[in-house]
């Protein structure tokens, strides 16, 4: 029998902010799901988020928490740098990974990942969430179905100030995000792994990519402006710009793919809402709202896949283009 049939049991390694909403409740509310512990180095921290959830267990022990019997699956929701170390322990004990994005800090740590996965015989899914959410799904749709014609170009535009309005980190957290050495980079791996992963969902796989980063407003040592040209094994040609120096009234981010009978446009992390200008008719707006906690839907085809009812798109495999493409506009080898 599928050893997961019985319930997918979850430990989470990492609950920080990132578990509090979007990630952690989702893994004992889907249907078929437990929470069975937490970990986090900071016990006192570990204990608050358990009490909060109404977990049983918790521990400042990683190993403690992977080696336990009763969990068969665990979600690493630590920084990226240590994503392949609890990943190699995680699938020698036996347990399927779910592991934040990006995956890890380049893609020969994520090839890594994927071997030991397939070595060990567990799954490995990556929180690339957006693949399963209504909106950025009603987006593929309107590509698949042709509303547009046919695709021929694509524009990503995430233009920030110096103090984005995007907060990944609380006022008095260590924001490692811009630490290359712990996140493979800036904001700019960050944010980017996130619309590359979803633009290799609707078009296809990125044949070629070419980058140009720079650090102007040196408040970190990570990048703070990349420029990339992409190239699409379907002949789709795209731009992106991302910068995040700019004055505090600078605030840009959107995704427009264009057509030969219009365009749609669409935003990843603000304004959700999904743009269409099709030739001949008036332009429609169409706002969305996301659901509370926004890895669920992710959540849910993960489960489905591990008790043998369904198939989840965002995996070690899909997650390695993303860090590929990311790993030739930044030069890294």
């Amino acid at each position: 029998m599928n050893k997961y049939q019985s319930g997918v049991k979850w430990g989470i390694i990492g609950v920080g902010n990132v578990c509090e909403v979007k990630s952690g409740p989702p893994l004992y509310k889907v249907e078929g799901s437990q929470l069975i512990q937490v970990m986090r180095r900071d016990l006192t921290l570990a204990k608050d988020f358990a009490e909060r959830h109404h977990i049983a267990s918790w521990t400042d022990d990683a190993e403690t928490l992977i080696n336990n019997e009763e969990i068969n699956a665990i979600y690493i929701a630590t920084p990226p740098d240590s994503h392949l170390h609890y990943t190699k322990l995680a699938a020698k004990a036996g347990k399927a990974v779910y592991v934040e994005k990006p995956m890890a800090r380049n893609a020969a740590e994520c090839e890594a990942m994927i071997r030991v996965c397939e070595e060990a015989g567990v799954p490995l899914f990556v929180a690339y969430y957006r693949r399963y959410l209504p909106m950025f799904q009603h987006v593929k749709n309107f590509i698949d179905q042709g509303f547009i014609g046919k695709v021929h170009f694509v524009d990503i535009k995430v233009h920030k100030s110096k103090a984005p309005d995007i907060v990944w980190a609380a006022k008095n957290e260590y924001n490692w995000r811009v630490v290359p050495e712990i996140s493979g980079g800036g904001y700019f791996i960050d944010l980017a792994s996130h619309q590359l992963d979803f633009l290799d969902l609707i078009l296809g796989p990125v044949k070629k990519a070419y980058g140009l980063t720079s650090n102007h407003a040196g408040l970190y040592l990570a990048e703070d402006q990349v420029l990339a040209l992409l190239e699409f094994e379907n002949g789709v040609a795209g731009k992106g710009s991302w910068a995040f120096n700019l004055d505090n009234d600078t605030d840009e981010e959107v995704t427009t793919i264009y057509g030969s009978e219009g365009k749609l446009s669409f935003s990843f992390f603000s304004d959700f809402h999904i743009q269409l200008d099709l030739e001949g008719e008036e332009s429609q707006r169409i706002d969305y709202q996301m659901p509370e906690h926004v890895q669920q839907p992710l959540m849910e085809a993960i489960v489905a896949d591990l008790r043998g009812e369904g198939t989840c798109i965002s995996t070690g495999i899909s997650a390695t283009r993303t860090a590929k493409v990311v790993d030739a506009i930044t030069s890294i080898k």
